[in-house]
């Protein structure tokens, strides 16, 4: 292994656990960021859905 592979795992290493700290301290505000992208798939996956509906029925 060499230096490059093993300062990107301690980088990575240290960012997770940043993250994983960071998620814990903002909890309220990350269950409604995610409660927000739930509800943007959905919208997004509906409207995917209505567009090759409309092109399947003009055929």
């Amino acid at each position: 292994m060499d230096k490059t592979g093993l300062s990107m795992i301690i980088i990575g290493l240290i960012l997770c656990a940043a993250g994983g700290y960071a998620i814990w301290i903002f909890q309220p505000e990350v269950i409604a960021a995610v409660k927000g992208l739930i509800g943007i798939a959905v919208v997004l996956f509906g409207l995917m859905l209505v567009f090759f509906g409309a092109l399947i029925f003009s055929d």
